[in-house]
């Protein structure tokens, strides 16, 4: 055999054994790894999404927006796919407002196909991405929450986290009703990462939009007055409420300081507090209607009933005086209310007696949730019957002694 043939035979074994490896590499990638690689390129080239609802909107009683949703988009990545992520993220950065060497870290990452880089842009910023054509770069559809009024009601409307779900305020107690329910979409990507067929397996719902008492307009007479005491006295916090007393509607609930709804981050814990319902304080002489009211209604003191009163009154060890020293006199029921005298309320309560006093203050609200449509209230503090002692008389008549919420002065 000749050189050359014997070459020839060389070359035809190298061949057929090439093609044997090749034979029994295909056959072991098609049945030992077909499960595992059909996994992968699933993975790589299907992606499964999900497509958040569309929030309702929060209105006040004439439907004027104090909460809604607008188009935005989430911006995700794909690392692999970015082949130079500093001329990138030099390229982002001022578009996503984001931090240059934040953005080189997510693009520079190794461990994962998927980063976001933003979250609930704008979709106008959006567009102005998706021109750029950016391989790897992915524009989600998704909304974000809008606050048109800015402070106005903010501690009552409350917060959205990122994931769309309401934190505070309405927001969180309300969630079921705004939120909606969510969607799946189904997304199919060639190799560059771009979508190249998209189909909604799961259509999401939207929410219910929720319609207030509170009036924009009142509201915001209310929270400029408020903000005006609190320029003068510069409280830590100061509420107001404005209700209907025909059948108990808020028509405003204020809170000072005032919170910017669009960026709840920027004000301190304190701030974010809605005091109306969330906050405890003595009440003091703003509960002595509740000792004057259970008296007439009990028929032991009529508005007109005269009493000859001191400048101070003891009960048990204490000696209780009038406010600023006030002189005694001949006062009527009426006179006592009005004037915020001290020694004629506490006269009316030992009148009206502990058992039914105490009665009275359960009945009027105190003590526990009036059931505002608002969450995080708290109950107060009142103190049971059974543990009065020889001076309780002397001091819960007149709002000491027990502590409260504004809501509950309010509604009593």
């Amino acid at each position: 055999m000749s050189l050359i043939h014997r070459r020839i035979g060389l070359l035809f074994a190298v061949f057929g054994g090439l093609l044997v490896f090749a034979g029994l590499k295909a056959s072991w990638l098609g049945t030992v790894k077909a499960t595992t690689l059909k996994h992968a390129a699933t993975t790589q080239q299907v992606e499964t999404l999900k497509v958040p609802a569309r929030r309702g909107a929060i209105l006040d009683r004439s439907g004027t927006e104090l909460a809604v949703s607008e188009p935005a988009d989430d911006v995700a990545v794909t690392p692999y796919l970015i082949k130079d992520p500093a001329a990138t993220a030099k390229l982002l950065a001022p578009l996503l407002d984001k931090p240059e060497d934040e953005l080189l870290r997510k693009l520079s990452r190794k461990d994962t196909g998927f980063v976001y880089l933003a979250r609930h842009i704008s979709a106008e910023r959006g567009a102005e991405l998706g021109k750029l054509k950016l391989e790897g770069l992915q524009l989600i559809p998704t909304s974000r929450r809008s606050y048109p009024r800015q402070q106005l009601a903010s501690q009552v409307l409350g917060a959205v986290g990122i994931d769309g779900r309401g934190l505070s305020g309405l927001e969180y107690s309300r969630d079921s009703v705004l939120h909606g329910r969510d969607g799946t979409r189904r997304m199919t990507k060639d190799a560059l990462q771009q979508a190249i067929a998209v189909r909604d397996t799961v259509p999401a719902v939207p929410g219910k939009d929720l319609r207030l008492t509170i009036d924009a307009a009142i509201q915001g007479k209310t929270e400029a007055v408020l903000g005006a005491v609190g320029q003068v006295y510069r409280p830590k916090g100061a509420t107001a409420i404005v209700m209907d007393p025909r059948d108990g509607r808020i028509l405003a609930l204020a809170n000072w300081p005032r919170v910017d709804a669009n960026q709840p981050g920027a004000a301190p814990d304190y701030a974010r507090q809605n005091r109306a319902v969330g906050f405890n304080y003595e009440p003091g002489s703003t509960f002595k209607p509740v000792t004057v009211a259970g008296a007439l209604q009990e028929d032991v003191v009529g508005p007109k009933t005269k009493f000859e009163l001191g400048d101070t009154i003891q009960v048990a060890d204490r000696t209780i005086h009038n406010n600023e020293d006030e002189p005694g006199g001949i006062f009527t029921t009426e006179q006592i209310l009005a004037q915020s005298n001290n020694v004629g309320t506490i006269t009316i309560g030992q009148k009206l007696g502990a058992k039914r006093f105490s009665e009275w203050v359960t009945r009027l609200g105190f003590g526990k949730p009036t059931g505002v449509d608002l969450p995080g209230e708290e109950r107060g503090q009142v103190l049971p019957l059974s543990k009065y002692s020889g001076s309780s008389m002397g001091n819960l008549p007149i709002g000491q002694g027990v502590s409260v919420t504004p809501m509950q002065i309010a509604t009593m």
